[in-house]
């Protein structure tokens, strides 16, 4: 049976994380994620977990240290921000590209530089294309659960890749909210016991993990690996059917949120979801047919379920909290429109980037995106497809705007 209680995000993937109590825990701290491990070591050294948890010297050695437990054939699992997570780049291919199903707990914040280290998905979104799943988290009860279902995705024998749980860092990880928490028990029984085929230590069966790939095989494997990152779409489906019948709550790859007869919609991912959502009801009581869908699965990108559930839409602003430098946009517009390519033809996009390094977005911003959707949701389609920042501080002294 839920309990109800009060906690941060950080503290919500803590708890998860002691309930599933892995075999190997590798973290090196990095603000804002810092807490995850010092949980971690209390819990440890209070004989809560048996988990071996490993203080290493920086988050390559982490991941380095997660991968050697994987390859073992153990469940292991760590937690890096930022910077961290950028040390671990070299890792994250080679856990990808071994199959190994670790779990980490991203807690985002903006990528250096310059030096920040307030909330945006730089980080995570400079390894989306690193063969990690990628699951996004809007508050505190979404990072407890997504990471209680994790492991059961990543580890499915038709999907074997790792699992990135993903929260705003201090927006997300640090703010204290209302929780439901499930019984230690029931939580490490849906969560499961992990025993891989192969592994290792298996003297019956000789293997090495990581050996030099040779050009005859290198195509071989990658293609391996696309088709367990395809297949985990309906291994996450499949996981959080079985969620709801446990626990009561439902998740998907996205969250449609009054978009039943919606004209305009937002697409967003994580925290503010919550503030637009409120400027969504705000619109609905004027009389606006405003709707919005929070992407929870960025990797593997639900395209044509995307596609399918905007289609009935006629102008969407993608929301990007994140900088992709190319031209077309950010990381979410970019693979929003290709989505739409072919699928939902028509609709009038804006993509807009926001909150980089934990700036603020309001209701009355979103209010005002909503407002310039309006506008266009009958305007010529080719004076649609374009991207800019919002949010900006302007020298309106040089005559800029």
């Amino acid at each position: 049976m839920s309990k109800r209680d009060r906690m941060s995000g950080n503290e919500a993937i803590a708890t998860a994380i002691r309930q599933i109590d892995p075999d190997v825990i590798a973290a090196f701290p990095i603000t804002p994620s810092t807490e995850i491990p010092q949980y971690i070591s209390g819990f440890k050294a209070n004989g809560l977990i048996s988990t071996e948890f490993i203080a290493v010297e920086s988050e390559h050695s982490a991941m380095s240290a997660c991968i050697g437990a994987a390859a073992a054939g153990v469940r292991a699992m760590t937690a890096t921000s930022s910077a961290g997570m950028a040390l671990m780049y070299e890792l994250l291919y080679i856990a990808a590209s071994d199959r190994l199903p670790i779990v980490l707990a991203a807690v985002n914040r903006a990528l250096t530089g310059p030096i920040n280290i307030n909330a945006d998905h730089s980080d995570s979104m400079g390894a989306r294309d690193s063969g990690w799943i990628q699951i996004y988290s809007e508050n505190a009860q979404e990072a407890y659960d997504n990471m209680l279902m994790a492991h059961r995705i990543g580890e499915h024998a038709d999907v074997m890749l790792p699992v990135m749980i993903c929260q705003d860092g201090f927006i997300t990880s640090h703010a204290i909210e209302n929780i439901l928490l499930e019984e230690d028990e029931t939580a490490r029984a849906f969560v499961g016991v992990y025993d891989p085929p192969h592994h290792i230590l298996d003297p019956a069966e000789p293997a090495a993990v990581g050996p030099y790939s040779v050009s005859p095989y290198v195509m071989e494997m990658k293609r391996a690996q696309f088709e367990g990152m395809a297949r985990a779409g309906g291994v996450i489906l499949e996981v959080a059917a079985d969620f709801e019948k446990t626990f009561g709550r439902r998740y998907g790859f996205f969250e449609e949120y009054r978009m039943e007869d919606a004209e305009s919609a937002i697409l967003i991912m994580s925290s503010a979801a919550g503030t637009a959502k409120d400027a969504v009801d705000r619109l609905r009581g004027k009389g606006v047919r405003a709707g919005l869908v929070k992407l929870r699965v960025f990797r593997p990108f639900p395209a044509a379920e995307l596609a399918a559930a905007l289609s009935g839409v006629k102008a969407l602003a993608i929301m990007d909290r994140s900088d992709g430098f190319s031209g077309n946009g950010g990381p979410l517009g970019a693979e929003v429109r290709a989505a739409l390519y072919g699928r939902a033809d028509g609709i009038r996009t804006i993509n807009l980037v926001y909150g980089l390094g934990g700036r603020d977005t309001r209701v009355e911003d979103f209010e005002n995106i909503y407002a310039e959707l309006e506008e266009m949701k009958d305007g010529p389609t080719d004076a649609s497809p374009y991207c800019r920042h919002i949010g900006q501080r302007e020298n309106t002294n040089k005559g800029t705007d």
